[in-house]
């Protein structure tokens, strides 16, 4: 034990006085800033652990959603910063590879550690740039903390297998070893999570890691890298670049990136999915989807009605696990008017006030397109029971905001079925029996959540058992599991073989090598020959 003590403390100090010496190198070294709730005038690129201006002249404007303020600007990062991200990464590999996972546990130990005293200003970035109340913006950073927190197991997580004596003096042994040089490529509407199933994990397993956070609000990434920075990490395990279709083909297309992982839109995934695969990389895409909740007459009335206005128009709506659709099955059609009227009773606003139940949506041309789609629908002959397309927010006149919305008699041929409208908007869609609402559920091309709200365990298990979708709820309207499985959206909610964080995760990160090794019982003494014939296991 004091050997093994030993041999992890003389490791760590290694890894101090590398850290040490590269902060010492640049000018560009910085104290903690994005952590501590400050916003620079311009988003910075991270090479090498440095914080480094970009030398661009293509800049994105990144706004409140609330006001459309210019909070910060974002650069398209030049050809040779990302060069650079990427040698500087593979750089790190070499080292931080051959780190034993004992210390890079303490690392992952330390880092959960900061997540938690700076929870909170964390939030508070996320609710500037993205818009959602400041309670759901700690809800985002929690989640992913969970992520960060089960990967602290990795001691466990990462066990290999041993057999023994499979023949004669021989002994087979098979582990998981890192890939390499990996990236990740997360969407605006949880600036804090995502990040948090991708970097985390390739981390922790051996790799090196380049984020490209959105670029609609990018600064709780960079809070994220910034207090893994201060946890231990040696300069260039994270490195930070920013940009749109340039920086994602870059990633797509540069020989030393092993792995990509995307969470994000139908168009986007397909792309990154298919360049990526083509350039011979491992890619995991989380992607669109339609998220029904199936209301049986049986159900606890309240608790659903709860369920439905909590999951369909909390984040206003844009969630990649939103309640979107209800199905309701006979008699519950009743419990819509309900819903209407919980529903319409929330409060609209910025997400900082301590009021706000619905947030603003992300940009002008977002909620352009959740109006015109509820405008389709009403106009393919959809009745519009709830509508907060007007909705006023006399403090925030400029914000991007759209009031809970509830269009029934909904047809699955409607635009507005057909198509994500992440926004604040329930559909509703009328059936008769628990079959006709799984074979609705089945024919939809999106597997990525899905529930049923029923007191009723045989009625349960029936859904569960022949519903086509990779996550169920059981009175559970947003079924995201914890980290110690996995996301497993399905069909075409998902591209790839290996899903998001859990077990699945480590293996997308990692890659398998199995050793057969002999030793000859009699090559314990001296003498013998050499054996001529085909080697033959007993």
């Amino acid at each position: 034990k004091l050997i093994l003590l030993d041999s992890l403390l003389q490791e760590l100090t290694m890894l101090s006085k590398v850290r040490f010496c590269g902060a010492s190198l640049s000018s560009g070294a910085r104290s903690l800033s994005y952590a501590g709730g400050k916003i620079p005038a311009t988003t910075q690129n991270v090479i090498n652990g440095q914080w480094v201006e970009s030398s661009t002249d293509r800049w994105i404007d990144v706004h409140n959603p609330a006001t459309n303020q210019v909070v910060t600007r974002v650069p398209q990062s030049t050809q040779a910063e990302m060069e650079q991200a990427v040698e500087s990464a593979k750089a790190a590999y070499s080292t931080w590879s051959r780190t034993t996972p004992l210390a890079r546990q303490q690392v992952m130990l330390k880092y959960q550690q900061l997540i938690k005293e700076n929870l909170t200003e964390v939030a508070k970035l996320i609710t500037t740039e993205q818009g959602k109340t400041l309670a759901d913006a700690e809800g985002d950073v929690l989640r992913g903390l969970q992520v960060v927190e089960h990967l602290c197991s990795n001691t466990t997580l990462m066990m290999g297998e041993t057999l023994t004596g499979i023949a004669k003096d021989m002994d087979l042994t098979s582990f998981r070893t890192p890939l390499g040089v990996c990236a990740g490529i997360a969407p605006f509407n949880f600036p804090a999570m995502i990040p948090l199933w991708m970097f985390p994990t390739g981390l922790i397993t051996g790799n090196t890691y380049i984020m490209k956070p959105s670029e609609r609000d990018p600064t709780a990434c960079m809070a994220l890298v910034e207090l893994f920075k201060e946890a231990g990490a040696p300069d260039g395990t994270v490195s930070v670049i920013h940009g749109q279709h340039d920086c994602v083909n870059f990633i797509c297309d540069h020989p030393d990136i092993k792995a990509i992982s995307f969470v994000g839109g139908d168009a986007a995934g397909r792309h990154i999915y298919n360049r990526g695969s083509n350039n011979g990389k491992r890619v995991q895409c989380n992607m669109g989807a339609k998220n029904h909740g199936v209301i049986m007459p049986d159900a606890n009335r309240e608790s659903t009605i709860n369920a439905l206005v909590g999951a369909a128009f909390g984040a206003a709506g844009q969630r990649c696990m939103a309640l979107t659709t209800a199905v309701v099955v006979g008699e519950a059609n009743e419990w819509i008017k309900d819903v209407a009227e919980k529903a319409s009773k929330l409060k609209v606003t910025a997400g900082h006030e301590p009021t706000s139940d619905i947030p603003p949506v992300i940009s002008p041309d977002s909620k352009e397109r959740i109006n015109n789609l509820i405008q389709s629908a009403q106009d393919e002959g959809a009745t519009l029971l709830l509508d907060g397309r007007n909705v006023v927010v006399e403090d925030y006149p400029n914000g991007n905001f759209v009031g809970p919305t509830i269009i029934t008699n909904m047809t699955t041929d409607m635009e507005a079925y057909k198509k994500e409208i992440f926004g604040p908007v329930l559909c509703v869609i009328n059936v008769d029996t628990l079959d006709e609402a799984i074979e609705l559920i089945n024919k939809n091309p999106y597997g990525n959540g899905t529930a049923i709200f029923t007191n009723n365990g045989a009625t349960a298990r029936k859904f569960t058992s022949e519903i086509d979708i990779g996550q169920v709820g059981v009175n559970v309207p947003i079924p995201v599991p914890l980290p110690m499985m996995s996301f497993t959206g399905s069909r075409g909610s998902f591209l790839g073989d290996s899903h998001f964080y859990g077990k699945q995760g480590l293996h997308f990160y990692t890659q398998t090598k199995t050793v057969t090794s002999m030793w000859r019982e009699g090559d314990a003494a001296v003498g013998g020959k050499a054996a001529l014939s085909m080697p033959v296991q007993k």
